[in-house]
Parts: structure tokens; sequence; C-alpha cells
């Protein structure tokens, strides 16, 4: 079994990664600033604070676990604040990125699995998004995305950095067994807002926009339990180790789900009617975001069985129950 270092491993997904690492007989080493982690989240292997950007530090980090292979989750990743302050997401995402690919080829560690996202389609209305659509991001999150796969890529041709990388699209549910879960300070995540107004810890939830073009209105996103999610990186870790060549995966479940669909579903889960405000739209918000692809299926053998609506917000209920990292 190996060292993997995972970058943003205090986070909602990345802690979720180190579990399944650790019940793999990995040693997950998390790097994080904990600017948007939680060192409460850093329960199944060792703990390495830094930044991204800090080489030096990434030389140690390095130099003292020689990782075989590094998971990068690290990233901010709010839309609406992309939009307010590209800057940071250039800086974080992109310079960042490149500091630690950089540490990760002059440590001899050529095997990366990387964090994208759907947002770097942008805005496709009524088209299945696969792996070979056109790469249009609408907000600086999805375009600093795309700047890492185009570098991953570029360091594959030069160094020989072989990479998998998955492009999510909605991440919800937690830990079945409720260790860890979904926790952000602001939230801005759908699932958790409306648990948090169906617990009374918010007044009610925004609907932001409600005259899409869709059957009810509101945006449609495709949902992906963050257990399946993980299953996924630990068979694209596989795939690196067995020699494949750096390939790309979405990781969606072909069906999509209105912001109105959710909260009905939750309010079936919780027992309890979600208060509602409906709000505009937020700039930067697609209309809908549907996977149409089957690559990681065939090529991986990955099957999304938790990402069912109603078991992405049980689970997600439970972890809500049983208490935050902070409150």
């Amino acid at each position: 079994m190996a060292n993997i270092l995972v970058t943003g491993g205090a986070g909602y997904i990345g802690s979720h990664a180190c579990k399944a690492l650790a019940r793999a007989g990995h040693t997950p080493v998390t790097y994080d600033n904990l600017c948007t982690g939680w060192r409460e989240a850093v329960r199944f292997g060792p703990f390495e604070e830094g930044c991204l950007t800090d080489r030096a530090r990434l030389d140690q980090v390095f130099a003292a676990w020689q990782p075989q292979a590094v998971m990068h989750f690290a990233a901010l990743s709010q839309v609406g604040e992309s939009m307010r302050a590209p800057g940071l997401y250039w800086h974080n995402n992109v310079a960042g990125s490149l500091c630690l690919i950089e540490a990760a080829v002059a440590a001899g560690c050529l095997d990366i699995v990387f964090s994208s996202t759907c947002a770097t389609y942008g805005d496709q209305d009524n088209v299945l998004l696969d792996e070979g659509c056109a790469r249009e991001p609408i907000n600086a999150y999805g375009a600093s995305k795309r700047a890492i796969e185009d570098m991953l890529r570029d360091f594959d041709a030069a160094h020989g950095l072989r990479h998998v990388i998955f492009r999510y699209f909605n991440v919800a549910g937690a830990d079945p067994e409720a260790e860890i879960g979904e926790f952000h300070q602001p939230e801005t995540h759908l699932v958790p807002l409306v648990l948090d107004a169906a617990m009374g810890r918010r007044d009610a939830l925004t609907i932001f926009g409600t005259d899409y073009d869709t059957p009810d209105g509101t945006c449609i996103r495709d949902y992906v339990h963050v257990m399946d999610l993980v299953e996924a990186h630990m068979l694209g870790l596989g795939w690196l180790e067995e020699g494949r060549d750096s390939r790309v995966f979405n990781l969606g479940t072909g069906h999509g789900f209105s912001v109105r669909e959710v909260i009905a579903t939750a309010e079936t889960v919780t027992g309890t009617s979600v208060p509602v405000i409906e709000g505009t739209r937020r700039p930067g918000d697609c209309t809908r975001l549907v996977s149409g692809s089957v690559r990681a299926t065939e090529e991986l053998g990955w099957r999304p069985d938790r990402s069912t609506l109603e078991v992405m917000i049980e689970d997600a209920w439970r972890w809500h129950r049983a208490g935050h990292y902070a409150q």
C-alpha cells in the first residue's frame, strides 16, 4: 500500500476520499490550509498544514512522505464569489495548482487524480454533456478548472505526468456512518441549505431564479453521491497504478433534478416543511447541467449506486442530525 497526498483533504470531498483510501490500506496525507476545510475532518491519516502556493512547504511534504500519487481537491469553488473576485480563483486554483504540479514533478510523483467540474462546459442548454463537448465556462471557477486541465495535459506531454481528470456534476450526501459530512462557511450548496432550513438553522431557503426554461422554472442539476464520487477516485487511482494513459471522465448519473424537486424530496425525507423565499437569478448560474457520458461506467467500471436523490438526502440528513464541525 502507498502514501497518497490528498490536497484539500480537510474539505467535504477530500475527507471522504481520505476515509476510502485508509479503508483500502493506503495512508492518506492531508495537505490543507484550513481556509475552507476543518481540522476535525482529518481523521484517517496524517495532517500537513500548508498552502498550495507555498512551494517550499510542498517540497518538504513530498520529501517527507514520498507519495505514490496525488489526489488534488484543494480549490475555491463558489461560483458567485468567482464572478465577483476572479483574481482569487486564478491565484488560488490556477497558480496554486501550478505550484503543486511543479513540486510533484520535481519529486518524481507522476500520477495525479484531479477534481475538475462540469462548470468547464458552461451553459449548454438541452445538451447531455459528454467529455467531447466544448469547454466554454461562464464563470471564473469553471475557467480556472479548465486552465488546470490544460496545464495537466501540457505537463503530461513534457514530463510524463499521467492524470485522471474527473468533471463532477453536483455532489451531495455524506458518509453513511455520519463520521464526516458536508459543511461550509458560508454554506452555498443546495442540499445542506435545504436541510438547515428544515432544521430551523436558517429562516428560509432562497431559490435563486424561478424563471428558467425548465418545467418548474428552477435550475436543473445532475446530483452524485459523495461516496460514489470517491469510489470513482479509487478507480482512477487504480487506472494510473496499472500504467494507463491520462483520461478525462464525467461523473454524473444522467438524471437531472430541479431545485424544487430537491426541496420536495427533502421534505419527504425529513417530514418537515421547508420555508422558501423566491429570489432572482445569480450571475454565472447555468440553466441545466446533466451528464450524458457513459465513459466512466464503460472504462472504469464505475457504478453510482447510492446516487438517488432520496439516498443522498437521507445520508446528508443523518450527518446534519449528528452534528457539525463548527456551530
